[in-house]
């Protein structure tokens, strides 16, 4: 375990789990376009799957709690933006969806 607590430049086990989560978390919205890509490729034109706007939401959650553990101010404001963003797209579709 210490070898990655050196590689990772970390000196507790608390801060080794906030950059696994942090890591998790880049993984969590990169997945997103992975999503996109793979269903666009299947209908052969860019759509957006509701999934890219869960993953979207998620990772941008996650990426927001780091940001905040981390008190980067410049990456908190950038998250936070999103996590609205994608909250409300999210809130858009529901409610077509059940309008329709």
């Amino acid at each position: 375990m210490d070898w990655i607590m050196n590689v990772l430049h970390v000196e507790t086990q608390a801060e080794l789990w906030w950059v696994v989560f942090g890591l998790a978390a880049q993984l969590m919205f990169t997945a997103r376009f992975i999503v996109q890509w793979i269903a666009s490729e299947r209908v052969k034109e860019s759509v957006m799957p509701v999934a890219f706007w869960y993953f979207s939401l998620a990772g941008g959650l996650m990426l927001l709690s780091y940001a905040v553990h981390r008190q980067d101010p410049v990456f908190v404001l950038g998250q936070s933006l999103g996590v609205i963003i994608y909250s409300r797209n999210l809130w858009l579709i529901h409610a077509k969806r059940k309008s329709s």
